[in-house]
């Protein structure tokens, strides 16, 4: 992900459509977690759920925060929003990871 943050409107623009597109992903895999085909069946199971669903809840909050950022800057992004869009990026791909584990140690406790 080399400059990521060039100072042109279309980079922008570029950016917050990729981290909608997150967001919306995000938002899929929330509604899937709460769904009843996936309730936790044992106090292990919960504490994954209630920690998997606080990460949702945290990646939502931050995802909208830098996208409000991202809308304010003038004249290209800065380096410090840069690592912030970094550290999103690398978020977003954590919680489908942890996503994608939970469903899997789910099938397995059945």
């Amino acid at each position: 992900m080399a400059h990521i943050a060039e100072n042109s409107i279309h980079t922008k623009q570029e950016l917050l459509v990729r981290m909608e597109r997150n967001n919306a992903t995000i938002q899929r895999l929330f509604n899937k977690l709460g769904s009843y085909t996936n309730e936790p069946k044992c106090p292990s199971d919960f504490e994954k759920f209630n920690a998997l669903k606080n990460s949702f809840k945290i990646f939502t909050k931050h995802q909208k925060e830098i996208a409000d950022l991202i809308k304010k800057q003038k004249d290209g992004i800065s380096a410090v929003l840069e690592f912030e869009i970094r550290e999103q990026m690398g978020r977003f791909r954590k919680l489908e990871s942890d996503f994608a584990a939970y469903l899997l140690n789910m099938g397995k406790s059945f």
